[in-house]
């Protein structure tokens, strides 16, 4: 299978080239020439077997196609497990079990297994650039840490990401390197975007992305709502709905294109919080992207998300068309507040501001009167938010070993302005 760019100017590319790149040459998104057929998919004995089914005719051809089923054994390991909540027909998919206790887990070490393997045997290191609003960084850099042959630099903005999160950043040394930028997220993104297509930069530092504008997150990402639904629909022979927490717009596009692959997803409503542009859009506003706005639920503090190139291109640019297939939920942060306190309260379930934000949108449609089976995305564990959510929940929260593992190193982050001259200095240097 060829890949090729959502601004149709650019070559079409191998998978293996697509994931080394990251952006293509146009500045657009890689994506399938074709997507496959539908398929009757089939419940795996484990996340990695449902994902080496699910993700083999996009590594058909490809040089990495051998090595498919190895790359996801040793990604995968980890459990996403669908857990029941309290409200009757209510979900929850955790996927905050890997080891920097979030969901960008998944998408950052089969992404890294991918790249280990493409690169091996290169005289020249590859760089990994990563713009991130809390989650994404740390999961690339515990990712990467220690591969050779390949080097990590995150930028996130400086106090728009929480204590536990920043130390996460600033935590592995070696080749990963952070930088604090004086901004938002957006700054941070358009940086690496500049760098990504800067010509003569990547003549003389090879860089590549590990956003979720990199193909070798996105497909990944498939797995574990495929994983959920094809188990659910064995079980109770229901298809299962979900509620996707979103910024950049990567996690819930997963969610779309594991359905068009045949996987037993319903509906699909997308929850923001206080960042409107995905909700004004899909309620008949024009797209308009703008700078975003500080929130409780920080990872999803997007006010561009750039996966939305790729789900216009799966809608064929029909915006009409889109517009009936999703809804999309502003959340703001009092509610987030008020959602996480009476969860606990009433049902004793502790969430994270993120996971809050999808799990009110969940409660407004129930109390809506909508029927079938609902899960809802649990992107990050509470623990990585201790300072929103224990003074809501009355107590301490509990942190996985593996997040207590890097929460005792020491961390370094640099202060950096948000100026492209700086950030290429700094992958000259």
């Amino acid at each position: 299978m060829n890949f090729v760019s959502t601004r149709n100017s650019a070559p079409a590319a191998s998978l293996s080239a697509a994931i080394a790149a990251g952006l293509a040459p146009d500045g657009g998104l890689y994506v399938p020439a074709k997507l496959p057929a539908g398929r009757d998919l089939q419940p795996g004995d484990s996340l990695a077997a449902t994902t080496t089914t699910l993700l083999a005719p996009f590594f058909e051809g490809d040089a990495l196609a051998p090595e498919l089923a190895a790359i996801c054994a040793e990604a995968l390991d980890f459990p996403v497990p669908l857990k029941p909540l309290a409200t009757p027909g209510d979900h929850v998919l955790e996927l905050f079990h890997g080891p920097t206790a979030a969901f960008k887990d998944v998408g950052a070490r089969f992404l890294a297994a991918s790249l280990a393997r493409i690169r091996h045997g290169e005289d020249r290191p590859l760089t990994i650039l990563v713009a991130t609003s809390g989650d994404t960084g740390a999961a690339v850099a515990a990712a990467f840490h220690g591969q050779p042959g390949l080097r990590v630099v995150v930028l996130y903005p400086d106090g728009r990401v929480s204590p536990r999160q920043a130390h996460q950043l600033g935590c592995f040394g070696g080749n990963v390197s952070a930088l604090r930028v004086a901004g938002s997220f957006d700054d941070c993104q358009a940086l690496v975007k500049r760098a990504l297509g800067d010509a003569q930069l990547q003549a003389q530092v090879p860089l590549s992305s590990a956003n979720s504008i990199s193909l070798g997150r996105l497909l990944p990402q498939m797995s574990y709502y495929a994983h959920a639904a094809l188990a659910h629909r064995a079980a109770t022979g229901r298809e299962l709905d979900f509620v996707v927490p979103t910024g950049n717009l990567g996690n819930a596009l997963a969610a779309i294109l594991a359905r068009a692959q045949g996987v037993p997803l319903g509906r699909i409503v997308l929850a923001t919080n206080a960042n409107r542009v995905l909700p004004e859009y899909f309620a008949g506003d024009a797209w308009l992207p703008r700078a975003s706005v500080a929130t409780l639920a920080n990872a999803m503090d997007v006010g561009a998300p750039s996966n939305f190139e790729r789900l216009r291109w799966l809608y064929a640019g029909d915006d009409a068309a889109l517009r009936t297939a999703f809804t999309a939920v502003s959340v703001d942060d009092a509610t987030i507040r008020a959602t996480i306190r009476a969860r606990w309260e009433r049902h004793g379930e502790v969430f994270c501001p993120h996971t809050a934000t999808a799990v009110h949108v969940l409660d407004t449609l129930r109390a809506e009167g909508i029927d079938g089976d609902w899960a809802v995305a649990a992107t990050a564990h509470p623990a990585k938010f201790e300072s929103v959510v224990e003074p809501l929940v009355g107590h301490a929260v509990e942190v996985p070993p593996a997040l207590a593992e890097l929460l005792a190193r020491p961390a370094h982050a640099e202060p950096v302005p948000p100026e492209y001259d700086v950030l290429r200095a700094h992958l000259l240097g």
